[in-house]
């Protein structure tokens, strides 16, 4: 029986509700002050958060300390990223994070590095990301937005501009764009609504049984991808 206590039961976290609360394998609790949760309960319970940054920031602490694991989706805390981490792995409490959890996203990820890498080889692109988002979204740019750009960045070694929008109830959509002299690509990806974000923090809360460590949700799904074209190539 996994048990799992969603910190934070905002918009992500009622989707992640929804989709866990009648599921057998699944003990579930929500809290909106995960200092305040039961300590025991913790230490046999994975934690996934969807708060603010701020409260993250000041509740990653008791999560590492006394939480068996934890599956981070709040974005907006990149400058602490070290620090933050650093704890997690210091107490021994695995943890993974992501900028997002779709897996449509970071599939999108990985088409804007090949993207990327070609037409840094072929030269003559500039680059540019566009997001939008819902008017009650706190961290601007968003964090998926962020994590392309330096996908981009990183590839190309060019700098890649950035513009951000709130407006409405927009799920998400993600635009990148590369641009020539002679002619313009663009590759986007929009989400119909929460419900991808939701099933990958669930996925990975499941995995945290079988891990150790920090890691990132993209990274582990990269190593899955790619066993799943060599496996495809045999």
């Amino acid at each position: 029986m996994m048990k799992i206590v969603i910190s934070g039961y905002g918009r992500m976290g009622r989707e992640i509700y929804s989709i866990l609360h009648d599921r057998a394998d699944v003990t579930l609790y929500t809290t909106e002050d995960i200092c305040g949760f039961d300590k025991i309960i913790a230490s046999e319970s994975v934690c996934i958060d969807f708060t603010t940054p701020m409260s993250f920031r000041n509740n990653y602490r008791f999560i590492a300390d006394n939480f068996r694991a934890a599956v981070i989706g709040t974005t907006g805390w990149d400058d602490v990223k070290e620090e933050i981490t650093g704890y997690f792995r210091e107490r021994g409490t695995t943890m993974i994070h992501a900028s997002n959890f779709s897996v449509g996203v970071n599939i999108f990820f990985e088409i804007a590095r090949i993207s990327s890498v070609l037409l840094a080889v072929s030269g003559g692109y500039d680059s540019y990301i566009t997001e939008f988002h819902h008017k009650f979204k706190v961290d601007t740019p968003s964090g998926t937005a962020g994590t392309l750009r330096n996908i981009v960045e990183k590839e190309t070694g060019k700098e890649c501009s950035l513009q951000s929008v709130r407006c409405g109830y927009i799920p998400g959509i993600h635009n990148l764009g590369f641009e020539s002299e002679d002619d313009r690509i663009v590759l986007t990806h929009e989400a119909f609504s929460r419900r991808g974000f939701a099933s990958g923090a669930i996925q990975s809360a499941f995995w945290t049984s079988d891990l150790e460590g920090v890691f990132d949700f993209t990274e582990l799904l990269r190593e899955k991808f790619k066993k799943a074209m060599l496996n495809e190539r045999d």
